[in-house]
């Protein structure tokens, strides 16, 4: 297979949300940026809105705000808004490494997300080596539906069959092998414990 394309995910492979907040609260760590599925310990009664939370800003922002009260962090508003700001996250140490390696491969970051995450990658400089953001939110699609990665190859002129998929949900991620893409797995460590994961992949594709 000769591949021409990449295709990233976001929270967990190019970036991780990290928030004092969140870094002494592992467990509700998990469940915020579960790739898919309802963490344990989060409301079942909670599933319907939280499996459509990716598709709607609305939605998003009203069920991550139910699980922070329910887990009595103090100003669950207020948290939330702070963790969808630029801020909030960290590119793992070889994203930037890896995106420049692949400045002559077409680019996409596929991700099931419910607020544009174009504003992080903006902050870091990193939008440039970018060439198309195909989010759930604005595709009405989320991983591991075939269609979100066959709408990627398609914005990058490339046949699946030609694209890499780098994420770190197999379940979610992997869906792109589904349509012909070959898939990578990294780890959604703290950033600090995975300095060239991403590097190493991308020095695998061709340039």
């Amino acid at each position: 297979m000769t591949i021409r394309a990449a295709l990233f995910d976001f929270s967990g492979t190019l970036f991780r949300l990290e928030h004092p907040e969140l870094e002494s609260n592992g467990d509700l760590m998990r469940a915020l940026t579960a790739p898919v599925g309802i963490a344990d310990g989060v409301d079942p009664d909670l599933a319907d809105a939280w499996n459509r939370r990716d598709l709607d800003p609305d939605v998003h922002r009203w069920v991550h705000v139910k699980v922070l009260n329910d887990a009595l962090v103090p100003n669950a508003e207020a948290l939330y808004e702070q963790l969808i700001q630029p801020e909030s996250w960290r590119p793992y140490p070889d994203a930037r490494a890896a995106l420049e390696h692949l400045a002559d491969v077409p680019v996409a970051v596929v991700s099931n997300i419910g607020w544009d995450i174009r504003a992080v990658f903006e902050l870091h400089g990193l939008t440039h080596l970018v060439d198309q953001f195909v989010l759930s939110y604005e595709e009405g699609v989320v991983k591991p539906d075939p269609k979100i990665f066959t709408t990627a190859c398609e914005r990058l002129g490339t046949a699946p069959e030609h694209a890499l998929m780098v994420g770190d949900s197999e379940e979610a991620d992997g869906g792109a092998k589904a349509v012909g893409c070959a898939f990578r797995l990294v780890n959604p460590v703290p950033t600090s414990d995975r300095p060239t994961a991403l590097l190493d992949v991308a020095r695998t594709i061709p340039v």
